[in-house]
């Protein structure tokens, strides 16, 4: 499984560390991806995602699962995500 936010698309950061001496070793910085349950208002039901902490802030900021979905762009979301955002498109447009 990859260390990718499902629903922000963000991932691992690469740097160094760096010693009292400055010297500099290669380091990564990975996202604080946390496993979610989140409801869909307009499906009626719940989806499991990887979710970092910061997506997870700026879903709630938004208003939801569902208004987030409708307003990310495709790139940025995952393969299950898209299908969800798929689903409630076509159950928006019915």
């Amino acid at each position: 499984m990859s260390r990718i936010c499902e629903l922000t698309g963000k991932g691992r950061q690469v740097g160094h560390n760096v010693s009292h001496a400055n010297n500099k070793t290669k380091r990564v910085f990975l996202p604080n991806l946390q496993n979610v349950t989140l409801l869909s208002d307009g499906l009626d039901r719940s989806f499991r995602f990887r979710v970092s902490t910061n997506g997870l802030r700026s879903v709630e900021h938004v208003g939801g699962l569902d208004n987030w979905l409708l307003k990310t762009s495709d790139t940025d979301l995952s393969d299950r995500a898209l299908k969800v955002k798929r689903e409630l498109v076509k159950k928006q447009a019915a």
